[in-house]
């Protein structure tokens, strides 16, 4: 079984930045793509960014020339700076594993980002 714990979330004024991380623990293989969605209250689930374990990224237009996604395959983990923060960045933020060997996803608890103004 894989689970993945985030961590780094918490209130930062605007203009600010944060880190998240996201490590997995259990087996996972060398074939899967993780990532990072967002849900503010009230609103759909969205995309922030994805990488494959090459490297290859995503991103949504929310994250766009502010936010970079990024991971270390060793330790089972991927990161998520974010910066020049805004208030409509307010939202819990998902880790999210794709396997592709599993055929499915996995999800992590959320970590809360607030921003204020």
């Amino acid at each position: 079984q894989v689970q993945l714990v985030e961590s780094g979330g918490g209130l930062v004024q605007a203009g600010g930045s944060l880190r998240l991380s996201c490590v997995a623990f259990g087996l996972i293989f060398n074939n899967d793509e993780m990532g990072w969605y967002r849900q503010a209250p009230g609103k759909q689930r969205e995309l922030v960014a994805v990488i494959t374990r090459g490297g290859n990224t995503n991103y949504g237009d929310c994250a766009k020339g502010r936010f970079t996604v990024s991971r270390d395959n060793a330790k089972k983990t991927m990161y998520l700076q974010m910066g020049s923060l805004k208030p409509d960045d307010t939202a819990v933020y998902y880790c999210n594993l794709r396997s592709f060997n599993m055929g499915r996803d996995y999800w992590g608890q959320g970590t809360q980002v607030t921003v204020s103004s």
